[in-house]
């Protein structure tokens, strides 16, 4: 077991798709110290999304050094680094230099959408479901590192010659934090990849060819809590002991820990998880079999729902309709008005995640009149995002075959009450709400802190969770119906609408 004589915290890196963030998290679960970093987003034609992964490196360590300093903390006093990240994200570097050979291509970006519609046509789907869990779609990294290979000039060949690899971003993180000395990635992460066959738990030849990806580039697949890496530089010394795909994280930082709980992350995108425990679930209905994390040699699994724009929305409104100044504005304005006036919004601004999972899809606001507010529009936006919500439940709960008794929340938009409240009337469950709302950190840090015994077992870590706020549905099952009827009925109008052959 690692030596925790003078170590008494935890630092959790948590990389995610629009800032770099670090806390030092204490043995109550407590945030001692955050800070957090934006970086730049980068759109190069319509429908493409990318980072610089050098600028995700250098937000990252800047916050995590930050953390410590504002903590009068240094790294001997770091029992050990959890990681949780922005998923399907994909970095190929240069396994000499350390630099990498292109910009990340970020999991919103559409550009790969033809070639898994192709695979589709190919009859492809059924055999990387059954093998992944996933159904072929450019949000997931095989496609988008095999447009990095073939477009990037020479990638493909000093690829297969052994001098490129190939990482999701907690891979780059640990890569850059080890001075390249660790190319691994957590089985959370390689379950996102589209390569990875989460019954073997081992990389699958299949589907290498399928996306025509040389082994030699793979990371290394460890569990989600364990050591992993020293850091070496940075950070000098602390073990690298958790890792997790940032929705993975939330629903272990919700202590979601037994089979039949879920919860909803709102972040950039809403993400809702129910742990399935030992045994995966194959989805009849369009969501995602995912891995929950491993822990030594036992991996849990869980279903997945992925609407890809949550928060994103009232970014959207804030920064290109300018209808509020800041994002927190958009809960008083919408509660100005009693509803959204018949208007609704489909946020598809990126195509439709689960259960639709319709690439072409396109965002819509429907049902305005000349007494249209902006009111209503932002109240609009947030039944859109509550009602996406509320499909991928229904498809969860038809999948799982048990009804849900509860959702917990976390999330930046989590604590936005009117769309909570919206969300529990939709739903027609309680919404809970923690206390502490940094599920996906907490969850990094857990995971990382069970490795060297900083906490002695699961159970001790459920006992720190503590809930904030219940939110019940205060609208009856006819009112639930119509608002769903009328969000069906945009949600056609949205439905393929981006011109495709």
């Amino acid at each position: 077991m690692f030596n925790l004589a003078n170590r008494q915290y935890i630092l959790a890196l948590d990389q995610g798709t629009t800032s770099s963030r670090a806390m030092v998290i204490d043995e109550t679960g407590s945030v001692v110290s955050i800070k957090q970093h934006p970086f730049q987003q980068i759109f190069p034609q319509p429908g493409w999304v990318e980072h610089n992964p050098t600028e995700i490196w250098s937000s990252q360590s800047g916050v995590a050094t930050e953390a410590l300093a504002e903590a009068n903390l240094t790294e001997r006093d770091i029992a050990a680094i959890g990681i949780t990240n922005q998923r399907e994200t994909t970095v190929l570097w240069d396994r000499e230099t350390g630099e990498p050979v292109y910009n990340a291509i970020v999991w919103q970006d559409r550009r790969t959408a033809e070639f898994c519609d192709a695979l589709r046509t190919r009859g492809e789907a059924a055999m990387i479901q059954a093998k992944t869990g996933l159904l072929p779609d450019a949000y997931f990294s095989a496609s988008k590192l095999n447009w990095l290979l073939n477009n990037v000039a020479g990638a493909r060949e000093r690829a297969e010659a052994g001098k490129l690899a190939f990482g999701t971003v907690d891979s780059w993180l640990i890569w850059k934090l080890t001075q390249g000395r660790a190319h691994v990635t957590d089985a959370t992460n390689a379950s996102r990849t589209m390569l990875f066959n989460i019954h073997t738990l081992d990389w699958d030849e299949e589907l290498l060819k399928l996306f025509c990806v040389p082994r030699a580039v793979l990371p290394k697949v460890v569990a989600s809590s364990g050591h992993c890496g020293t850091t070496k530089g940075i950070l000098d010394g602390v073990s690298i002991a958790g890792i997790a795909g940032d929705q993975q994280a939330a629903l272990f930082g919700q202590m979601c820990s037994k089979a039949g709980m879920a919860k909803c992350t709102f972040g950039t995108g809403s993400f809702m998880l129910m742990n399935t425990g030992t045994k995966p679930v194959s989805s009849q209905n369009r969501l995602l079999t995912t891995i929950a994390w491993q822990i030594g040699d036992a991996v849990e699994y869980a279903l997945e729902g992925s609407m890809l724009m949550a928060g994103a929305v009232v970014q959207w409104l804030r920064d290109e309709l300018q209808i509020i100044r800041t994002s927190a504005e958009i809960e008083e304005l919408a509660s100005s008005v009693v509803d959204a006036g018949g208007v609704v919004m489909v946020p598809a601004f990126a195509g439709l995640g689960a259960p639709h999972w319709d690439q072409y899809a396109r965002g819509a606001l429907l049902g305005m009149t000349r007494g249209t507010t902006r009111a209503h529009i932002a109240r609009a936006a947030l039944e859109g995002i509550a009602l996406q919500v509320t499909d991928v439940l229904e498809a969860m709960q038809m999948d799982a075959g048990v009804p849900l008794a509860e959702l917990r929340v976390d999330g930046g938009a989590s604590q936005n009450n009117l769309l909570m409240q919206i969300q529990s009337d939709v739903l027609g469950i309680p919404v809970v709400r923690p206390k502490n709302a940094e599920a996906t950190v907490l969850g990094a840090a857990y995971l990382a802190g069970l490795a060297v015994g900083y906490w002695p077992n699961v159970d001790s870590i459920a006992q720190q969770w503590q809930v904030d706020r219940v939110f019940q549905p205060k609208i009856g099952a006819e009112s639930r119906s119509k608002v769903r009827a009328l969000w069906h009925k945009a949600l056609g109008r949205a439905q393929d609408w981006e011109g495709h052959e």
